[in-house]
């Protein structure tokens, strides 16, 4: 009976790509306008009341614009709620968004 294993690494070869975001990174927030999106779910409000207000006290000149969703996904909101949400969207430099769980 042969009892050899092979053992395999769980390291990956990776191509050496650096990482980059998905839009170019605001300077600064002082004066931006910054949005605040909150789906429906019982603890998003409360965090980000508290992003807000750490947001404030930071950034005293920034603007904090709140998108509230009784919906889950943007997938619904896209398609009930689409004028409010790209009128939102184009109003704002940067978007904050919380998920309540």
């Amino acid at each position: 009976m042969d009892n050899q294993y092979a053992v395999l690494s769980p390291w990956a070869e990776v191509d050496p790509i650096s990482v980059k975001g998905i839009a170019p990174r605001l300077d600064s927030l002082s004066g931006k306008k910054i949005g605040l999106f909150c789906n429906f779910k019982r603890a998003a409000r409360p965090m980000l009341t508290v992003v807000s207000e750490k947001l404030k006290a930071r950034f005293p000149s920034c603007e904090l614009i709140w998108y509230y969703t009784p919906r889950l996904h943007v997938v619904e909101i896209e398609s009930e709620e689409k004028a409010k949400f790209e009128d939102w969207i184009n109003k704002v430099d940067a978007v904050v968004a919380a998920v309540g769980d």
